[in-house]
């Protein structure tokens, strides 16, 4: 006989729930996405379904249509209800005994909640802290993938310091982004962002920044900057999904733009807001 011991309560096989023997919980072999809406109103749902598409192909996760999830995630937004929502939904390879590789027929898994959006309105007046953390993820950032432990070490230790969010530094001594967000140094009037190469995700969010930034009249320029010259930016912001535009008033201690939101940050805010709409 073989058993599975759930918590304290031992469990035949074959009596044993499926859901846990996916393959998100074994392996963190699955693929996720995050999205919101304002005011009543998904915001950038095709951006959102085609990175979704591109991270299950990059992870080979074959069974279900990109079409069908579109579906689901349009059907619970309406049957939410919320005017403002957060929607997160991930897929994974699906359930089987734990084994490194997978049965050509196996079957993926869906699996999505809908709450309502975060209000950042506060940390949009006051800014944030953040301090910098090494970068241990893997070499594939730009699949959006379940294993985050690197990300979850990387945010506990920020808060654990005090901060609302932590920075990541390369081996090379360069910021890739945050450990849940995009990062923006403003210097000498320029934004600065990193590339979109593997070792970043392509943050939805950070392409309507880039477009509210040119509709500014703002130079652009995507390079990774070092923490000294974070520290010493004109000003700073974070962009997350479900919060965007953050202002970052405290870098490992130092205070940006004489610790309050800095002007340009203040414009990028008010701009891409006409996205919202």
């Amino acid at each position: 006989m073989k058993l599975a011991m759930v918590n304290d309560r031992l469990v035949p096989m074959e009596q044993l729930d499926p859901v846990y023997l996916d393959r998100g919980t074994y392996f963190g072999d699955g693929v996720y996405e995050v999205l919101r809406s304002y005011n009543g109103k998904l915001f950038a749902l095709d951006e959102h379904m085609a990175r979704f598409a591109a991270s299950m192909a990059a992870v080979r996760i074959t069974g279900i249509d990109i079409g069908v999830v579109r579906e689901r995630v349009l059907a619970a937004f309406k049957a939410g209800g919320m005017a403002n929502a957060k929607i997160y939904f991930h897929v994974t390879r699906g359930s089987a005994p734990r084994n490194h590789t997978w049965e050509k027929d196996i079957m993926p898994n869906f699996f999505l909640t809908i709450s309502e959006a975060p209000d950042s309105s506060k940390e949009k007046a006051r800014g944030i802290t953040v301090c910098t953390h090494p970068d241990l993820r893997w070499k594939r950032c730009d699949i959006k993938s379940l294993n985050l432990l690197p990300n979850i070490l990387a945010r506990q230790d920020a808060a654990d310091r005090g901060c609302d969010e932590a920075i990541l530094v390369d081996d090379a001594g360069l910021i890739t982004e945050g450990a849940g967000s995009a990062f923006f140094a403003i210097i000498g009037g320029a934004l600065c962002t990193a590339p979109l190469v593997a070792n970043i995700l392509p943050s939805i969010t950070r392409h309507f920044i880039v477009k509210a930034a040119a509709n500014r009249g703002m130079p652009i320029q995507e390079q990774c900057v070092t923490p000294e010259q974070a520290a010493h930016a004109d000003e700073l912001f974070i962009a997350v999904t479900t919060k965007d535009v953050i202002p970052v008033v405290k870098f490992d201690g130092t205070p940006i733009s004489q610790g309050i939101p800095g002007p340009r940050v203040k414009a990028l805010i008010t701009e891409f807001q006409k996205f919202t709409v």
